[in-house]
This record gives structure tokens, C-alpha cells and sequence, in this order.
């Protein structure tokens, strides 16, 4: 029940749970067309997630402030790369809001006349430029939780006894040996990312993310019902974090 009261106190929770029934209508709108269900129902659907749209829009009014607020935080951390990705990635953020709130106003008709169509793919272009920004940082971390794993089961273990090599024998690795490194990596990742729940969460919500503005963009399209379902799970995932806090990424 405390878990649940957090997350109905925060700005953000009307906002991710209208995001996931957006696009829960996108993956049932692509279901039904593909099986052939009556076009009023689709058209019922359609403009239904129009509406969420617009109402996610009206949400997000401000966002871009606290952005910027995140940016000014982020600027101060003393290690450079997550200096440079999260303070960039928090301005292109505000950027993105802020396209996303002249959209509204368009929308709305406050603003007449308004090019929605460019103003819809400069958001989008902010919003991936984020993404990869973020990924960028959820790599990063990745790496050196990897390199400090490795650390630790190299001072566990005793160090083994080289082989000699015959003087005609090749330096290029063999393939068992490959594939033996390849076993050891895998193991090195499953057990951080098993360890770090957060990293683990934000880095498959962003891999989810990526997908949307990729497909908008018409740099990677994946169809509605891909969008949806990447957009439905990365909202889910977000949602997660707000009711549990310790699952969320910092800094």
C-alpha cells in the first residue's frame, strides 16, 4: 500500500499509465486490422489513442523545466561520460517537450496554421537523440560493472599456470578458446545485470523506446503493432520504477 500511495503522489504516474493504455490501443488497433475486425471498431480505437495522445500532451506541459533543472544536476557529477550523456541527454529532453507542447498548442488550435507534421518529427528527433544518449550511459555502466566483476573473481581465483606454446604455433586464437572467452563474458554479464536490477530495467526500457522514434522517423520502420508492444512494455517498465524507487536508475 506505501508503494502504491509513492506512486500516486508523483507528477508523473497519470502520465506513464495513460502512455501504456496509448499504446495497449496501438497493439489492439494493429490486432484488429490484422484480423479483419469492422472499421468502425478500429476507427472507435484510433481515436481513442488520439485522445490519450493529446491528454499525455497536456501532462507534459512544464516537463521541459524540469529538464533542465535534471541538466543543471547533471552537469556537476565528477565522471566525465555520465556528465556528458545525462546533461546532454536532459537538454534534447527539454527540447523534446518543448516541440511536444507547441504540438498540444496546434492540436488544441490554439496555435493555427501550425506544421504538426514538422513539428512532430523535430520532437522525435530530439526524443531519439535522447534515447541513444541514455543507452550510451546504460552501456557505460555496464562496462565498468563487467570490469570491476572481472577484478573481483580474478583476486577470488588462484592465477593458473600459462601453457607453453610450440614455436610454429599460431597467435591467433583457436576456436574453443573463443568460445570458451565468449562463455566466460556471457556469465560476466548475466550475473551483473542479475545484481543490478535498475541498470537491468533501464537499459531494456530504452532499448524499447528506441524503437518509436526509429519507426516515426521512417529511419527503421517497424510497423504499428511492433511500436505498440515496445511502447505498451517500456511503459510498464517505467511504471515499475515509480512504485518501486530502488529500481530507478541513478544517477
Amino acid at each position: 500500500m506505501d508503494s502504491w500511495v509513492r506512486f500516486n503522489a508523483q507528477s508523473q504516474a497519470k502520465e506513464r499509465v495513460i502512455r501504456a493504455a496509448q499504446y495497449a490501443c496501438t497493439l489492439l488497433g494493429y490486432t484488429l486490422q490484422k484480423g479483419g475486425a469492422a472499421a468502425e471498431l478500429r476507427k472507435t480505437v484510433s481515436q481513442l489513442e488520439a485522445h490519450m495522445s493529446l491528454s499525455r500532451k497536456l501532462l507534459r506541459l512544464g516537463n521541459s523545466v524540469e529538464a533542465l533543472e535534471a541538466a543543471k544536476r547533471a552537469i556537476h557529477l565528477s565522471d566525465s561520460v555520465l556528465r556528458l550523456c545525462l546533461t546532454i541527454s536532459h537538454l534534447n529532453r527539454a527540447m523534446y517537450f518543448a516541440c511536444d507542447n507547441v504540438l498540444w498548442a496546434g492540436k488544441t488550435g490554439l496555435v493555427s496554421k501550425l506544421d504538426q507534421h514538422k513539428w512532430s518529427q523535430r520532437s522525435f528527433r530530439y526524443y531519439l537523440f535522447a534515447l541513444i544518449l541514455n543507452l550510451t550511459r546504460d552501456v557505460y555502466e555496464l562496462r565498468l560493472l563487467i570490469e570491476c566483476e572481472a577484478r573481483s573473481r580474478a583476486a577470488r581465483s588462484p592465477p593458473s599456470p600459462s601453457p607453453t606454446l610450440p614455436a610454429d604455433h599460431s597467435l591467433s586464437p583457436s576456436t574453443p578458446d573463443m568460445l570458451a572467452w565468449l562463455r566466460r563474458q556471457l556469465h560476466l554479464l548475466v550475473t551483473v545485470l542479475y545484481s543490478n536490477p535498475p541498470l537491468l530495467l533501464d537499459l531494456l526500457k530504452n532499448s524499447c523506446d528506441i524503437f518509436i522514434p526509429l519507426d516515426r522517423l521512417g529511419i527503421y520502420p517497424t510497423g504499428q503493432g511492433f511500436v505498440g508492444a515496445c511502447g505498451l512494455a517500456s511503459s510498464v517498465l517505467s511504471i515499475l520504477t515509480m512504485v518501486h524507487p530502488w529500481l530507478k536508475l541513478k544517477p
